[in-house]
């Protein structure tokens, strides 16, 4: 990764408490994946931006390396990459996630 993509990551990543990298918007988002992510941070009224990585390829592949995950969505709550998908919905249904969301948004 070149040392201007991880800087234009890190700048994504710090915009808001909140950033989900993702297939389309949290209006339309383009895979169920993403969905899944967007009905979870919906229903806990987080405050979050997201990234459409369809618009931008470069950051596509470099939020891979940048977060060492495979795939894509890809969240972050105060800039620390929290997992995908699945982990957001562990995390959901063990009641850590709403803690999270909660302790960023104070911050």
């Amino acid at each position: 990764m070149t040392p201007e993509l991880k800087e234009r990551i890190d700048s994504i990543v710090k915009e808001d408490k909140i950033v989900v990298f993702m297939k389309g918007s949290k209006l339309m988002p383009q895979c169920g994946f993403s969905n899944n992510v967007v009905q979870i941070l919906n229903t806990l009224g987080a405050s979050y931006k997201t990234f459409d990585v369809l618009s931008d390829n470069e950051v596509r592949q470099g939020i891979k390396e940048y977060s060492e995950w495979p795939t894509i969505p890809q969240v972050y709550i105060n800039g620390e990459f929290v997992g995908g998908s699945d982990i957001l919905i562990e995390m959901y249904q063990n009641g850590e996630l709403q803690q999270a969301v909660t302790v960023a948004l104070a911050s």
